[in-house]
Order: structure tokens, then sequence, then C-alpha cells
């Protein structure tokens, strides 16, 4: 089964418009702000669809609510690539956000579950690094042959629609799971089943003050970095137009270029945070020191980003998106295993979507405005708004970081 799920992430995470989302978005006539819009809407949607979603698949069944997922994205990727106005671009993230919604925590239940019954619940922190490294390595391929697309077309939006084909692969793939990994549920459970599920989860989530304190850390770590990873793309752009190399190819293909090197090392150096997050976990004496580690260092790389934006050190501030995601990359590890120790069994799917849905309620307020905030500035300038994002929150945290070590952060 480690080779299923590895394939899933796999296969999952070929999102070949992901380094060019933004650029895409650009070349269709949208602005930083309306690009802002759309992912806010997406990850409104998210937000108001996920949770329901996680109770539904761990009721009716988690591997058809996969199938049914991936089917979603499918449709999506075909409205994103054709389309050009703003409303039929919205309907396409609404559909992704359905697929989203329908996929966010159900399958790392799924591995969780294969490990119970394989009587390996103490290496929950190791497998899932390891199968989401083959996520990371899937990403990286996926740059190449999304590079390697816009060399040949000299067009972003294409990248769309070539998504049909891993994720058609995907389905077949969830095909195969065995059948117990279904869940708990069974076909045809009752609606109300559903809801006592959802409301038991929140139930779970207000009453459980460490799960209270976890969940608005994931929120605000994993929200930020949705909110700003986009950003590396135009920077990227800038970067490569300013540099006289490759100037035969022409401002496309250049910057298709450099996206395709800079995202193909910042996904490998990511797939080795995620199987190192054990041994970090480890170092630290615990993962809840270790989280305190990569809040710190989070902080210092939005902090640099910011010192070299304001001086004119572009080179700088692009390089500090690469360890944010390397940072990122050796959170979410230990953060599923933290999270999932405080979770029920049979309400994994409903407390590990309502982590996603806090993720998305934060990237949905912070999206818009702070693509309204870019679009007021120029020049490299523009993107300080991202780094003081980062800043701003990363203090936030620690600080509610040390009140907890008094007992203050989370008290009910």
């Amino acid at each position: 089964m480690l080779a299923r799920f590895s394939l899933y992430g796999f296969l999952k995470n070929q999102r070949y418009f992901e380094p060019f989302l933004f650029l895409a978005m650009i070349e269709k006539g949208m602005t930083f702000s309306q690009i802002g819009i759309l992912i806010g809407l997406r990850e409104l949607m998210i937000n108001l669809l996920g949770v329901p979603m996680g109770a539904v698949a761990d009721v009716l069944g988690r591997r058809r609510s996969l199938i049914f997922s991936f089917g979603a994205y499918v449709v999506s990727f075909v409205v994103l690539g054709l389309a050009s106005s703003f409303w039929v671009l919205a309907a396409g993230m609404i559909l992704f956000a359905v697929g989203e919604s329908f996929r966010s925590g159900t399958h790392k239940a799924m591995i969780f579950d294969w490990l119970a019954h394989e009587g390996r619940n103490a290496d929950k922190t190791r497998v899932y690094g390891y199968t989401r490294s083959w996520s990371k390595r899937g990403s990286a391929v996926s740059v190449i042959i999304a590079s390697a697309l816009v060399l040949l077309t000299d067009r972003y939006t294409d990248v769309f629609v070539l998504c049909v084909i891993p994720y058609a692969l995907g389905i077949v793939n969830l095909l195969g799971y065995p059948a117990w990994l279904e869940g708990a549920g069974t076909k045809g459970a009752p609606m109300r089943d559903i809801l006592s599920t959802l409301w038991r989860g929140i139930l779970d989530v207000l009453g459980n003050r460490p799960l209270r304190r976890l969940l608005t850390e994931s929120m605000t770590f994993e929200g930020i970095f949705k909110v700003v990873k986009g950003y590396l793309q135009p920077l990227l752009e800038s970067l490569a137009l300013a540099l006289p190399l490759l100037v035969w190819l022409g401002d496309r293909r250049r910057t298709a270029v450099l996206v395709g090197a800079v995202y193909v090392v910042l996904h490998l150096l990511g797939s080795q945070a995620s199987r190192s997050a054990d041994d970090v976990a480890r170092r630290a004496g615990s993962q809840d020191r270790a989280a305190g580690w990569l809040w710190t260092g989070y902080l210092a790389v939005f902090v640099t980003m910011a010192i070299a934006l304001a001086l004119g050190f572009p080179v700088i501030a692009a390089a500090g998106f690469v360890f944010l995601a390397v940072l990122q990359d050796t959170w979410r590890p230990m953060m599923i295993t933290r999270i999932d120790d405080h979770a029920a069994p049979e309400r994994q799917v409903t407390i590990l979507s309502i982590e996603s849905q806090a993720q998305s309620m934060f990237a949905a307020i912070a999206a818009p405005l702070i693509g309204i905030a870019v679009d007021a500035l120029s020049g490299d300038l523009r993107f300080l708004p991202v780094a003081g994002l980062g800043i701003a929150a990363s203090l936030a945290i620690l600080w509610l970081r040390r009140k907890s070590i008094t007992g203050d952060f989370g008290r009910a």
C-alpha cells in the first residue's frame, strides 16, 4: 500500500499550473487584486464545503469521496484552461474548491488507518513524511513538464488542461485501494449520521484545548504559505526580464526557464525536508519544540525578505520563498501527526478537514487584501506586503506560544 499511497501523492501533485498560476492569470488579463479575489473565493468555498464534506467522507466512504474529488478537479482544469472571463474563472475556482473539499484530510486518514491496521502507529510521522516526499517529487516532475510546455507553446494557460491526464490516472489508482479503507461508514448512511459526525468533530475541537492551539498554529502557518507562495512567480518573472540571459528565447520562455529551475530545486528540497521531519522532531526533543524552531525560522526568513526588497536585492527575496517552502514541508508531517494524536479515530477526516478549513479561512481573508496592497505599490517594493504579513503573523504566534507556557493560551 505504501507504493499506492506514494503514487496517489505523485499524481495528485501533477498540477502543471502551480508554478505559473499567477502568470497564467495575468496572461488572461487579471490584476493582482483580481487574482487575490479569485484565490480568496477558492479558499472561502473550500472553507464552506470542507468540513461537511469531511464528515461525508467519514460516513459514506473515503475512497468514493476521493474519486469524486478527482472528477471535480478534472472539470475545473478544463474550465480554467479555456476561460478568460473573471466570472467563468471564478466558476472554475469553485469547482476546484469542490475537489479540494472532498479530498482534504481524507487520504491522510486512510494512511493512518492502514498504519493502525498494520500495528505501526509509532511510524506516523516517518511514513507520512515518506509519502509526502513522493508528492514533492511529483511536484518537481510537474514543473519540468509545465516548463517544457510553456517553452513549446509560448503560452501559460495550456498547462491547466494538461492536468486532466494524471488526474484520470489517479482515479485508476484509487480504484485499486482495498474496500476496507473506505472507513467505518456504510453506503446510503442517513444524513443525520453525517450531521452527527460533523457536530461531534466540532465539539472535539471546541472542547480540546491542545487541539485548539494546534489548529490556531496550523491555520496561521499554512494560511500564510497559501497566500504568499504564488508571488514568487511574478518576482521571478521580473528577475528573468532583468537578466541579460537567453534573450533570444523571448520573455515568456526566459521566464519559464527560470521559474522551472527554481521550482524544481524548491520541490526537491521540499521532498528531502518532508522525509527529514521525524529526524528534526527527534533532535528537538519533541514535535512541539520543533514547531517552535520552525516558527522562529519562518520569522527570520520573512524579515530577511523584507530587508532584501527594501534594499533592492530581489534575488535574496526569491531565495527566501524557497526557504519558506522547505520550512513548510518540514512542518506539515509533524503537524498532521500532532493533530491526529488528539483526534478520535472515527472522526479523523472531520478533524483534519476542520484543520484544513481553518487554513482556508485565513487565506480567504488575507489573499484579496494582499493582492490589493501589491497592486498599490510598484517595482519590487510591491512585494513588501507579502513579507509584512509573514512577519506580523509569525510574531503573533510566537507570542501566543510563549503565553501557552504559562497556561493562558487556549484556556476555555
